[in-house]
């Protein structure tokens, strides 16, 4: 007998501009009562929604029901920057370079696989370009630290036969509108969406096939013979096979305890505007330094909004307060004008934070980690792609479906063991800040 009390639940902080600026097309279910299925997936938000994806896939006549503990796309994965990215992208290194050529193309395989898988889900359930959108990335740099970050990358990417193409200060000002960068770097793999539109567009579309609740968290799970049992306030879900798709809250379900790191990351969306310099009405910026400024631009129904996304804290209280919200919020100001003077009058409308999880050697909380129970979780910074491939794969464990992909995923070791709190909170925000700091005008 399993017997797993879930004593923290997802809190957010401030309220996501894509989440606001996005609709739903299906109502709110919330589970009253007592159901059974073949499936329970915990967790709507990339790996939940591509785990129970690929079981339809796998298992088109059995029950699949899906919780999760808040709304669709209100929590982290409506928060995030966008960027399904198929390159190699580490943020927990000082710059995106790759590892040796084995284990870079195996990265890339996988990356783009569920890219790919994304794509198919995109187009079932017909996502519009503003949604998932195909465009590729700029890593961007302001500074000449930042265009030796650039060279490097491109000739790690050179030497492995991977497609880019080098930007010079004139081109980033007629893409952008601004005289802020120096250069970039253009890779064309990458997929940009609208995450809370993602989100929900692909929730929309597995409704019909799968049970899901919401405002439903899991307060007990417990194991009897060869059945589960998840515990909500008014009801509860039997099924025999479980996966967690519910990144970092995967130590709440008393798995990979201290060994996860809690990382916030914060955003802000600009008040919609027209008719200033900003350049092409949709570009997307990365930092050439991972600890720079994220910063994106979109349009529709002739308005413009701008999103800028910066700093990063250790928290492993799987909380951050309004106060600090605020006060990034005030950097992200100085950030955006000294980037786009035309905006100074334009407010920013949504500040809000996000939440990451990573390992200390960089690898996923993934398998089979109790009798059938899976976990998907622990994304490692690029949650839109690689939680989407955990999900797939965490799928094919479960039911049985060999391939190299997942022998490949599988054959990696467990999360590294952090030290105890509160030293992994000092050293790890000790280590972060000095990287922000080090990053200059790239933030």
């Amino acid at each position: 007998m399993s017997d797993i009390v879930v004593k923290r639940l997802p809190a957010e902080s401030g309220t996501s501009g894509w989440e606001a600026i996005s609709r739903r097309s299906f109502p709110v279910r919330t589970l009253d009562g007592d159901v059974s299925a073949d499936w329970l997936v915990i967790g709507a938000g990339f790996a939940g929604l591509s785990a129970a994806r690929r079981l339809c896939q796998l298992r088109p006549d059995d029950k699949i029901v899906l919780l999760e503990a808040g709304e669709i796309a209100k929590g982290t994965a409506g928060r995030n920057s966008g960027y399904m990215i198929d390159v190699p992208h580490n943020l927990s290194s000082g710059e995106y370079s790759v590892a040796s050529e084995t284990v870079t193309m195996a990265e890339i395989a996988q990356s783009r696989f569920a890219i790919s898988f994304a794509a198919d889900a995109a187009a079932e359930y017909g996502m519009s370009v503003r949604t998932f959108d195909p465009a590729g990335k700029i890593n961007a740099a302001a500074t000449e630290r930042g265009i030796k970050l650039n060279a490097n990358y491109g000739r790690s990417l050179a030497g492995i036969g991977e497609e880019h193409r080098f930007l010079d200060a004139d081109e980033m000002r007629e893409i952008t509108g601004s005289t802020y960068y120096l250069g970039g770097l253009f890779t064309p793999g990458a997929v940009m969406i609208q995450p809370a539109d993602y989100i929900r567009g692909f929730a929309a579309g597995l409704s019909p096939k799968v049970d899901m609740f919401e405002h439903s968290p899991v307060l007990k799970l417990e194991r009897h013979g060869g059945t589960w049992k998840a515990v909500l306030r008014r009801g509860a879900v039997t099924a025999p096979k479980v996966i967690l798709g519910v990144n970092g809250h995967i130590e709440d379900f008393g798995h990979f305890r201290g060994r996860l790191m809690h990382i916030f990351t914060y955003a802000s969306m600009t008040a919609p505007f027209t008719g200033r310099s900003t350049g092409k009405d949709r570009w997307a910026l990365l930092p050439a330094d991972p600890m720079g400024a994220t910063v994106r631009k979109i349009t529709s129904d002739g308005s413009s909004r701008v999103v800028i996304r910066t700093r990063f804290t250790y928290d492993w209280t799987v909380q951050v307060g309004e106060k600090r919200l605020a006060g990034i919020a005030a950097e992200q100001r100085t950030s955006l004008d000294a980037r786009f003077p035309d905006l100074k009058d334009v407010q920013l409308e949504h500040v809000w934070a996000g939440r990451l999880c990573l390992s200390r050697n960089h690898v996923p909380a993934f398998g089979e980690v109790d009798k059938g129970l899976y976990s998907a979780c622990c994304e490692n910074g690029l949650g839109t792609v690689k939680s989407t491939l955990a999900g797939v794969m965490a799928a094919d464990l479960a039911t049985g479906t060999h391939s190299h992909m997942l022998d490949e995923f599988s054959d990696q070791p467990v999360p590294a063991r952090l030290p105890p709190e509160p030293l992994a909170w000092l050293g790890v925000n000790t280590v972060i800040r000095l990287q922000e700091l080090r990053a200059g005008r790239e933030g």
